[in-house]
């Protein structure tokens, strides 16, 4: 009986001679114990839409590694946007990020995880945001962090319509509209005075940015619920902003539809930190 052939994932972040050369090493350590390697620089994806480069993570992987920080992490779930494939994050900068949180000294130890199943899953809740402009599907992206809707530095304030399944909410005038998953709650949404969210949890938060009115503060939503954004007629500059990463210059009366993307994110949960402890470390709790 032939033995059955096993396939690992290495995603190093681009432009990085460090992170290229740990991935490397690690391919060779992986190959000598009968592992299938699949190595490579994560996406460009302004390049992979200019140019048409194929990406292609194999379905029978059985799990990724991520070499970078929480930025070449974000990058990797949209490229495993629709697959379940769990992903880990060893943090190639030092310290700890949210979601790399295995330092470089633990890499091997967590390679060894991966190849006996000694792990455990965290599901993390991914949102789709659409945009419809009129009966036509212009935009569609699946987002682990965060949905941001925003206004140009100089742009006058704008009005945001929004309703949670159909019903009307309240019409949000400031600066724009953070919407965010569990794991994003510690992005952009903390630093508009949005709250901490256990990454795990089943709920997703609208949080606005620099609000006219004192009293619209962070809700959080089942994330069961669909949120609509409508722009006002005489919007200006107005960008949908996906992960920090990509997006779309939205147009008047242009409607943004955020909802729970039918696929998580598997991330791969290690012995070595949890999720306090990584909350303390980057928030500096505690410190002098």
């Amino acid at each position: 009986m032939t033995r059955k052939e096993r396939h690992i994932a290495i995603i190093y972040k681009r432009g990085k001679s460090l992170a290229k050369e740990i991935g490397h090493e690690m391919k060779i350590w992986l190959e000598k114990k009968g592992i299938k390697v699949n190595l490579r620089q994560n996406v460009d994806e302004s390049q992979q839409l200019e140019e048409g480069i194929p990406i292609r993570i194999s379905p029978k992987t059985e799990a990724v590694v991520v070499l970078g920080g929480d930025g070449t992490l974000l990058s990797v779930a949209r490229l495993l946007s629709n697959s379940s494939i769990p992903v880990v994050g060893i943090n190639i900068g030092g310290g700890m990020g949210f979601m790399t949180e295995v330092c470089m000294e633990a890499r091997y130890e967590v390679l060894e995880r991966i190849l006996d199943k000694d792990y455990e899953i965290e599901r993390r809740i991914r949102l789709l945001a659409e945009v419809k402009r009129g009966d036509k599907l212009v935009f569609q992206q699946t987002v682990l962090n965060d949905a941001v809707i925003n206004k140009a530095a100089l742009a006058r304030i704008i009005n945001l319509r929004v309703s949670i399944d159909n019903d009307y909410l309240t019409t949000y005038k400031g600066d724009g509209l953070i919407i965010a998953t569990p794991t994003g709650s510690t992005a952009y949404n903390i630093s508009a005075g949005g709250p901490i969210v256990y990454p795990t949890a089943e709920v997703f938060l609208l949080t606005p940015i620099c609000s006219f009115t004192l009293s619209n503060r962070p809700i959080i939503l089942l994330d069961t619920m669909e949120v609509e954004v409508e722009l006002e007629e005489k919007a200006g500059e107005v960008t949908l902003t996906c992960d920090g990463q990509v997006g779309l210059r939205l147009m008047p009366n242009d409607l943004v539809i955020v909802k729970k993307a039918p696929v998580p994110l598997n991330l791969i949960r290690t012995p070595f930190n949890n999720y306090f402890d990584i909350l303390r470390s980057k928030l500096k709790w505690g410190q002098n």
